[in-house]
């Protein structure tokens, strides 16, 4: 009985451990599948690659043949280097301007507070007028234009 029992135990473990492997021997078998069908999709994707590769570099063939490529790339950077000479001029040109408007805003500003000034001492002067008192007091007002550059 013992033999038996020790013999079915046995057993039922070598089943488990059966079982076991050939659950893993189909979850490899499917992981190689998977791998299979990767490597069918990545042999395929280099081979569409290699070909997309080769076509373009018979264009690039046809391109550096058909075009006088340095007369335009030196004909290219000629121009380049005189836009660039062009908008530093530009730009002097703008920071003139600009050092000029701040100037003119510095000097309205004065001559604002100079009149704001003379119109305080003419009406504290004129109090005793009753004729200028009558008349409305002037007031300056600077208000300052925004100038916008499209560049």
């Amino acid at each position: 009985q013992a033999a038996e029992d020790w013999y079915r135990a046995r057993c039922a473990r070598l089943h488990e451990r059966a079982a076991r492997s050939q659950e893993a021997v189909r979850a490899s078998r499917r992981e190689a599948g998977e791998c299979r069908r990767q490597l069918q999709a990545r042999l395929v994707e280099m081979e569409s690659l290699r070909g997309a590769h080769q076509s373009l570099e018979r264009q690039l063939q046809e391109l550096e043949a058909s075009l006088p490529l340095q007369d335009t790339i030196g004909q290219l950077e000629d121009d380049l280097r005189n836009t660039k000479n062009e908008m530093a001029r530009h730009l002097r040109e703008y920071q003139d301007l600009l050092n000029v408007k701040m100037a003119l805003d510095i000097e309205i500003a004065a001559y604002r507070k100079l009149l704001e000034g003379e119109e305080t001492l003419f009406n504290m002067g004129s109090s005793g007028l009753p004729s200028l008192n009558s008349l409305p007091s002037p007031t300056y007002s600077f208000q300052p234009r925004s100038f916008s550059s499209s560049t």
